[in-house]
């Protein structure tokens, strides 16, 4: 586009951008058909209709604390449950939902050893399987491993974990959180519960220039040469906006036990008066990390590999982020056919 033709165009991008940005909450994310079967608190379990099961063992999805789920279910189109049930799976997805104050005392045993497990079980219930796939994304992922830690002998089969921590050690997170000015009792003791955007804004101030100015800039110049990248940018930033409350005990556990002290890896965590030991993970295990994740990079989630008992493991790494990697646009190429692959596999009778 010459000097003259970007002059022109201007004035009808610059109101385009502007209309963008305005209606990005119409964009339509989290679509797939999906049915209640269980809640308790602001937890719920969702079964996702389908008419097209053949895969015996169900896959039961759990997302982090600190955004939505529906990541998972972005856009028809760019769905990694719509993938999974073109696959023939019987999917589900265990929703944390929108904490509240009242939820301020919900800690990490009620998400490893309360939550997840009925979860597990009204899945089961509801399919009339015996084991399940668990796969957990981000936190997600760290709350799966602690449960299959915890419980060895659960009804869980497969064990897929996506961009998790477990050693922090020399994360950017551990670098800002473990040194002595940040007091997470502090902070605990004056919210009852953690607002989200108060840890969406620390989040993209990891990656300023990209998230406050690369972001932007880039669909400005979408707009301006004539491309409409609406569908791709709104459903996006929609669902990077939407950050649910943190609770408050869960927060200061999170944040003390596996940042300031690094406490996992080490087998240091105690929940319900068990210690979290990674050695008693059994299960068939997939870890996928992500080349460009600076939430939860390659190199902290690796340790896992040596530390399970169980004898099947695998491990993929892609290119993209922490988010990018699952739910970007060329996720449905480079990732979830093997995900798929690596299930099919592990997933009959």
């Amino acid at each position: 586009m010459n000097p003259l033709e970007q002059l022109v165009r201007t004035p009808a991008a610059a109101t385009e951008f502007v209309n963008i940005l305005l209606t990005q909450e119409d964009a339509e994310i989290g679509a797939s058909p999906k049915e209640v079967v269980w809640t308790h608190r602001t937890t719920t379990l969702y079964r996702y209709r389908s008419d097209r099961r053949t895969q015996p063992i169900p896959v039961l999805l759990v997302f982090a604390l600190i955004n939505r789920p529906d990541i998972f279910d972005l856009t028809p189109g760019n769905s990694f449950v719509e993938y999974l049930l073109e696959q023939g799976y019987d999917v589900f997805l265990l929703d944390w939902g929108v904490p509240d104050e009242a939820e301020g005392d919900l800690g990490l045993e009620y998400y490893a050893c309360d939550a997840l497990p009925w979860g597990i079980r009204e899945t089961l219930r509801a399919c009339g399987e015996d084991e399940v796939t668990l796969l957990g994304w981000c936190i997600g992922g760290t709350l799966c491993a602690m449960h299959a830690a915890l419980e060895p002998d659960a009804p869980v089969r497969n064990l897929a974990l996506l961009t998790t921590p477990i050693d922090t050690a020399g994360s950017l997170y551990a670098k800002w959180i473990a040194r002595d000015s940040f007091d997470p009792e502090l902070v605990g003791d004056t919210y009852p519960s953690i607002p989200g955007g108060a840890i969406d804004f620390a989040n993209k101030t990891m990656k300023p220039v990209s998230n406050y100015w690369s972001t932007y800039r880039q669909l400005w110049e979408g707009v301006l040469q004539g491309k409409d990248p609406r569908d791709r940018y709104q459903p996006m930033a929609k669902w990077v906006a939407d950050n649910p409350p943190f609770p408050t005990r869960a927060f200061k556990e999170w944040t003390t036990w596996m940042y300031k002290d690094n406490k996992l890896v080490a087998g240091n965590v105690r929940l319900r008066g068990q210690r979290v030991d990674l050695s008693r993970i059994e299960q068939n295990l997939l870890v996928v990390t992500a080349g460009d994740d600076h939430i939860a990079p390659a190199p902290g989630t690796m340790p896992l590999l040596d530390l399970v008992a169980s004898e099947d493991v695998t491990h993929f790494d892609r290119p993209g982020g922490h988010i990018g990697l699952m739910a970007g646009s060329s996720a449905q190429d480079e990732i979830w056919p093997d995900i798929a692959e690596w299930l099919d596999g592990r997933s009959d009778r």
